[in-house]
């Protein structure tokens, strides 16, 4: 009788970090300290509590996804922690309700103005787990998430929501509608076209609009940092002999914190910038460990 070598799963750790696509974490904290720069700043124990508060949010959207996709990766994504059997689907859900509650409760420790977008973002995440897969809508879904936890932030500074955070808010919700197209091709069979892919430079068209003589040098500077990097992304799915879509996807996911990076790029310090490139630095480094997507 022929021995079947089966691998052992992998330790419950793991599991939970591959769940959460914890990868992309430095993503959701630039985005939070982009928004709370942005709102005026403040005392920084808010920002640390803000970024703690959204990354329960995430980890607990990141597991309730898979939950929700469970049937759809039984048949297509073999690999992913549920169909595998490293845990059960009554575990995921309940780890990723326990996520958002947990986020939520944060966010309303952080005023009532927090607290409502939090209550939002919540309910977004949750409608796009819910619908994803049913839905050409779904990147104005995802968007719609970055676009909360944004504005969530800026409330969290000093002065609050404000004429350019929001268009700041705006540009980044069109990068992820963009980005999450490409995304949404990586498990259908589709026809990939690459005009949405145009909504990938909407944080340089605004920075060229908003920025005056005093920033136009450092815009510049950004602007051209980040479309150097959606180029290199994009060559690996429209511009290279064999097609990588979960490379593109990766690397753009990183690419958010240059789009956060360039927004706050009038007024940063060489500190801020810094912190934001080491955070760029670090989703990259991460997604050598756990998977982005």
């Amino acid at each position: 009788m022929e021995n079947v070598v089966t691998n052992p799963p992998p330790p419950l750790w793991r599991t939970l970090l591959i769940l959460g696509r914890v990868s992309n974490l430095p993503t959701v904290w630039s985005n939070c300290a982009a928004g709370w720069l942005l709102g005026g700043q403040g005392e920084m124990w808010k920002l640390l509590l803000l970024c703690l508060g959204a990354t329960f949010f995430y980890v607990g959207g990141m597991y309730l996804n898979d939950a929700c996709d469970a049937e759809f990766d039984r048949q297509y994504r073999q690999e992913r922690p549920v169909p595998s059997g490293a845990i059960s689907v009554t575990a995921v859900y309940a780890l990723g309700f326990g996520g958002l509650l947990a986020g939520l409760i944060i966010f309303l420790l952080l005023g009532k103005t927090v607290a409502i977008f939090g209550l939002i973002l919540g309910i977004s995440i949750l409608l796009y787990d819910l619908v994803h897969k049913f839905t050409v809508l779904s990147p104005v879904l995802m968007a719609l998430c970055r676009l909360f936890l944004f504005l969530a932030a800026v409330a969290v500074g000093e002065y609050g929501i404000n004429g350019f955070a929001v268009w700041c808010a705006v540009v980044l919700a069109c990068y992820i509608i963009g980005l999450s197209y490409i995304a949404k091709q990586e498990s259908s069979l589709g026809i990939l076209r690459f005009w949405p892919s145009i909504f990938l430079a909407a944080p340089v068209v605004l920075a060229y609009i908003i920025n005056g003589p005093d920033y136009r040098l450092a815009g510049l500077w950004f602007s051209a940092l980040l479309i150097g990097w959606v180029i290199w992304c994009l060559r690996f799915t429209f511009w290279s002999p064999e097609r990588n879509i979960g490379r593109t996807v990766s690397g753009l996911l990183a690419g958010i914190v240059l789009v956060d990076l360039l927004a706050i790029a009038g007024g940063s310090s060489p500190v801020m910038t810094v912190v934001f490139l080491l955070l760029f630095g670090a989703a990259l480094v991460f997604q050598k460990f756990v998977p982005a997507t």
